[in-house]
C-alpha cells in the first residue's frame, strides 16, 4: 500500500487540518504500542468502550508518527501533525478499507458462521495455495476492526482472498459485507456462540446471511431452516449427507483416526479420506471440498490434498525455554501479515531485553522476493530484534539484510548445530511455515518439565479486564492484583499483559513478588500490600510502593526514609473499616496525622480500605457502613494533611455491587481470572486457566481388585482405569478423590478412583474410547474451579493458588 493523504480525505469524508496533504502513507495502525508505527503510518484513533486512541497521539508524535484520523484534535496538538477529522474513526477505517477493497478485482471468499471459520480459512489456504497467491485474515481477525485491517493487507500480486467475518449482535454484518465484498460465500456451522446478542436463532441467521447479499455463489450444508431466510436470487452450491436434493451428496464412514467420504457430484463418484473423525472437522473439510469442486479441481488433486489436511494451531503460545529464555511458539505459519502480529505479540510479552527471531522462508506475501525481504528487514529492525536465525533456501540468500543473522538452508541443518548456539536470558519468537517442522525447534529449546500443564488464555484475561473496565467511570483508575503468582496463573506474564493494557497499578502481597516483577522489566507502579518492616529497604531500592497499616510500620519506614534522605516517596495508607485484618483504626487517626504532618520524606499516594462482605448482599448494611466510615476517615486525613490522594475501597465484587463507591480507583482481583461470585456475571466472563495432563497408562482390573493407597476403591466388575500424572503435590486436593471428583477425557467425565496420590491419580475410563497419551482436562470450562470449590467446601482462590510451581504454565493468545 502506498497512498497520499490528499486521496484519502474524500474517501473517509474528513476535514483536513495540517501542513502536508501529500504525505505518503504505507501503513495503517490502530495500536499505539506497535513498534511498526513510523512517519509513513496513518493512525486511526479508535474510541472503544475501554480505551480512546486520542490519548496516545502525543506519544506517537514523539516517535515520528505525523498522520492521524481523529474525531477531535487533542489540546495543544493542532500544529504538530496532520489531522483528518471525521465524525467516527471506526466508521472512517471501515470506509477506507471498503474503498481499498474496490481497487482489486479477483475472487474473494467470505466465511461466516458460529464455528469453524478459522479452520476452513486455513485449510483453504493450504489446499489452494499451490495455484493462487492468497491473502487471508491473520489468525482470527474477523471483527469490526479486524476485518478492515485484514483487507488493507491486500497488494497487487494477490489473486485470491479468504476473509472471515464474525458478529456478536445485529447491525454488524452489513459493515463487514461492504468491506469484504465476497464473490464466493461459505456459511459454516451455526451454533450457540453469541446467542445472547440475538432475540432468536432466526435473527442470527438473517444477520449472518447479509454477508452473502452479492455473492456469485453461496456454499453451505443444505438446510431448510437456513434456506427459508435466504434471498432466492442467491445461487447456492450445497452438500448434504441426508438430503438427495443437494448438489453434492456425501456418505461418510468414520474409523478410529480418519474419515472416508464417498462423493457423488453430477456424473462424478469418487472417494476422499481426511485424517480426522470428529464432526466439526468433517463439516469444515466438506466446505473446503466444495470450494475445490466449484473451482473445478481434478478429483485426483482433491484426493491428494485433502488427505494431507492437518490440525490448525490457532494460538500463539508462550513457554519457558532453556537457560532462562521465554519461547513464543508460532511454528505453524509464515506469511507477512501474521509476522507483523507475532512481532507485536513478542513486544507485549517479552521478559528479556534481548530478542531473537527464528524465521523460515515466507510464503504468499504477494510481493516479489527482493521487496518482500526488504519489508521483512524493515519490520525486524523497527521491532528492535537483536538476532535473527533464518531457515530456508530463499531467506538465507537475504541474511545480510537482517541484524546479527545466522542462516541455515533446512531445519535439520539448524538442529545439528543448535547445541553450539548460545540461547540464554532472551525472548525467542519461533515463526515458521508448517513444512519446516519448527515444532521440533520448540521441543529442543523448551524447558523440560512433566506433561501436566496449566494453559493460560491471554485473550480471556483481556476480555475479563475489559468487562470490568466497562463498569467503571471514565476517570476511575484501575489497580489489578497479581499477588500469589497471579492467583496461580503466572506473575510476570499476566503483569506484562496488564502493562500492555496500560492499567494504572499492580498489587502484590509481599516485597519479593514486586521485586521479581521489577527485575523482569515491569515498569508499572507496584503496591506491596503486606510489607514486613524488614523489607522496607528493598522496597525503596526497587521503587516499590508500600502499604502502611500501623503506627509501628510507619515509624519504621519514616526512619529508613530519613536515613536514605528520601523526598516524597510514595506510600499507601490502609484504614481498617471493619475487616479487622490490617489497617489504622479510628482511634489511631490523630496519631497517624501527627506523624505525617510536615514530613517531607514520604507522600501519601493513596488511602485505601478493604470490604469484608462485598460479595454477599445479605450484609449490604455492613458494607455500606464500611464505605461510610472510609469516607469519614479518609476525608479527615485529606483535610488535616491538605492532600488529595487516590482513594480506593472496592474489590472485584465491590466493582459490580457498589459502583457508587468507585472513588478514584478500584482493585480488580479474581474477576480478572474469570471467576465471579455472581452467577449472572459469571456468564460474561471467560475461562482463563485450563489444567491439562495426559493418560500415562491404561489397564483393566477385575472384580475384587483395588486401586491406590488404602484400597479405597475396590472394583465390583471388570474396570478399565487410566493413570494421570498429577497429584496432590501438583495442587489437587486429596478430598477430590474417591469418586467425589472427575476429570474430562474426550468430552466425557471420568470419575477419580481411590485416593489421589502425591504425583498421580487414577480414573475410570470403562465407557471412554481413549488411549495412552490422550489429553485429560483437570479443570477449565468443565469442571470449573468454582464447581470444584463448591464440592470441596472451599473457595476458588484456594483451588487456583494451590497449583504447584512444578506445573508448567503455557500462555497463549488466539
Amino acid at each position: 500500500m502506498t497512498l497520499i493523504i490528499r486521496n484519502i480525505i474524500p474517501v473517509i469524508k474528513a476535514d483536513f487540518v495540517g501542513q502536508n496533504e501529500v504525505a505518503i502513507i504505507d501503513f495503517i495502525s490502530i495500536d499505539s504500542r506497535s513498534l511498526q508505527n513510523s512517519k509513513n503510518t496513518l493512525f486511526f484513533a479508535i474510541i472503544g468502550p475501554n480505551n480512546d486512541g486520542h490519548n496516545y497521539i502525543l506519544e506517537l508524535i514523539k516517535i515520528g508518527v505525523s498522520n492521524f484520523v481523529v474525531q477531535f484534535i487533542p489540546n495543544n496538538l493542532k500544529n504538530k501533525a496532520n489531522f483528518l477529522v471525521v465524525e467516527n474513526t471506526l466508521d472512517a477505517l471501515q470506509k477506507f478499507a471498503s474503498f481499498y477493497r474496490n481497487t482489486f478485482d479477483f475472487p474473494v471468499i467470505g466465511i461466516t458462521g458460529s464455528n469453524g471459520k478459522t479452520i476452513i480459512k486455513e485449510w483453504l489456504n493450504f489446499l489452494l495455495s499451490p495455484d493462487y497467491n492468497i491473502i487471508r485474515s491473520p489468525k482470527s481477525y474477523n471483527s469490526q476492526v479486524g476485518v478492515p485491517l485484514s483487507v488493507l493487507g491486500i497488494n497487487e500480486k494477490h489473486n485470491l482472498a479468504i476473509f472471515e467475518a464474525g458478529i456478536s449482535t445485529t447491525n454488524e454484518m452489513t459493515n463487514l459485507q461492504k468491506i469484504i465484498q465476497p464473490t464466493i460465500g461459505i456459511l459454516s456451522n451455526i451454533g450457540s456462540a453469541h446467542d445472547e446478542g440475538f432475540h432468536d436463532a432466526g435473527e442470527k441467521i438473517k444477520e449472518k446471511l447479509k454477508l452473502f447479499s452479492s455473492v456469485e455463489v453461496l456454499i453451505m450444508n443444505k438446510n431448510r431452516t437456513i434456506e427459508a431466510f435466504l434471498n432466492p436470487k442467491i445461487k447456492t452450491f450445497t452438500w448434504s449427507s441426508d438430503d438427495g436434493k443437494a448438489d453434492v451428496f456425501v456418505i461418510a464412514t468414520e474409523s478410529s483416526d480418519k474419515t472416508e467420504f464417498k462423493i457423488t457430484y453430477e456424473k462424478l463418484c469418487f472417494k476422499i479420506t481426511i485424517p480426522f473423525n470428529d464432526q466439526a472437522s468433517i463439516e469444515n473439510a466438506l466446505h473446503c471440498l466444495m470450494v475445490m469442486l466449484y473451482f473445478k479441481y481434478d478429483q485426483v488433486v482433491i484426493q491428494q490434498r485433502m488427505t494431507m489436511l492437518y490440525p490448525v494451531e490457532m494460538r500463539l503460545k508462550v513457554k519457558n525455554g532453556v537457560n532462562n529464555t521465554t519461547l513464543i511458539d508460532d511454528s505453524y505459519s509464515s506469511d507477512f501479515q501474521s509476522l507483523k502480529i507475532a512481532l507485536d505479540f513478542l513486544e507485549s510479552q517479552k521478559q528479556y531485553k534481548k530478542k531473537t527471531l527464528i524465521l523460515s522462508d515466507i510464503f504468499q506475501s504477494g510481493l516479489v522476493t527482493d521487496e518482500l525481504y526488504s519489508q521483512v528487514s524493515h519490520l525486524i529492525v523497527s521491532n528492535k530484534i537483536n538476532r535473527v536465525i533464518a531457515i530456508g533456501k530463499t531467506i538465507s540468500g537475504f541474511k545480510n539484510k537482517f541484524p546479527n543473522c545466522i542462516a541455515f538452508e533446512t531445519t535439520e541443518n539448524f538442529l545439528e548445530t543448535i547445541d553450539k548456539i548460545p540461547f540464554e536470558n532472551e525472548t525467542i519468537l519461533i515463526k515458521g511455515a508448517r513444512h519446516f517442522h519448527f515444532e521440533e525447534l520448540v521441543v529442543a529449546l523448551e524447558e523440560k518439565t512433566h506433561e501436566t500443564v496449566l494453559e493460560i488464555n491471554l485473550n480471556a484475561i483481556s476480555h475479563n479486564l475489559n468487562f470490568y473496565k466497562s463498569k467503571l467511570n471514565p476517570e476511575t483508575k484501575l489497580m489489578v492484583m497479581v499477588k500469589a503468582f497471579g492467583y496461580g496463573n503466572g506473575g510476570f506474564e499476566v503483569a506484562k499483559l496488564l502493562s500492555h493494557h496500560k492499567v494504572d497499578y499492580l498489587g502484590v502481597a509481599f516485597a519479593d513478588e514486586g521485586i521479581s516483577l521489577k527485575n523482569a522489566g515491569i515498569d508499572l507502579p507496584i503496591m506491596v500490600l503486606n510489607p514486613e518492616n524488614t523489607s522496607f529497604s528493598a522496597i525503596i531500592q526497587h521503587q516499590l510502593e508500600p502499604e502502611i497499616y500501623s503506627i509501628k510500620g510507619l515509624v519504621a519506614f519514616l526512619k529508613i526514609a530519613a536515613q536514605k534522605k528520601l523526598k516524597n516517596f510514595p506510600i499507601h495508607i490502609k484504614l481498617d473499616t471493619g475487616m479487622h485484618r490490617l489497617g489504622f483504626e479510628e482511634e489511631n487517626i490523630d496519631e497517624l496525622i501527627a506523624k505525617l504532618k510536615a514530613n517531607k520524606t514520604v507522600e501519601v499516594k493513596s488511602i485505601l480500605s478493604h470490604l469484608a462482605t462485598s460479595d454477599d448482599m445479605k450484609f449490604i448494611d455492613f458494607t455500606l457502613s464500611q464505605i461510610k466510615l472510609f469516607e469519614e476517615l479518609s476525608f479527615k486525613l485529606m483535610s488535616e494533611l491538605d492532600i488529595n490522594p487516590i482513594r480506593h475501597i472496592l474489590n472485584t465484587s465491590g466493582i459490580s455491587n457498589f459502583p457508587q463507591a468507585q472513588y478514584s480507583m478500584v482493585r480488580l482481583g479474581i474477576g480478572l481470572y474469570g471467576v465471579s461470585n455472581d452467577d449472572e456475571e459469571q456468564k460474561s466472563l471467560e475461562n482463563v486457566g485450563t489444567l491439562k495432563s495426559i493418560i500415562s497408562q491404561i489397564r483393566t482390573i477385575e472384580a475384587g481388585e483395588s486401586v491406590g493407597y488404602g484400597r479405597r476403591f475396590i472394583a465390583e466388575k471388570p474396570t478399565k482405569i487410566a493413570t494421570i500424572p498429577i497429584g496432590y503435590a501438583d495442587g489437587i486436593s486429596r478430598h477430590w478423590g474417591n469418586g467425589v471428583g472427575y476429570v474430562v477425557i474426550k468430552n466425557k467425565k471420568a470419575s477419580i478412583l481411590g485416593n489421589v496420590c502425591m504425583d498421580m491419580l487414577m480414573v475410570d475410563i470403562s465407557e471412554i474410547d481413549c488411549k495412552e497419551g490422550t489429553e485429560v482436562i483437570i479443570f477449565g470450562e468443565n469442571p470449573t474451579v468454582s464447581f470444584m470449590a463448591k464440592q470441596l467446601g472451599t473457595i476458588p482462590y484456594e483451588i487456583m493458588t494451590s497449583i504447584s510451581q512444578r506445573v508448567k504454565r503455557v500462555f497463549y493468545r488466539e
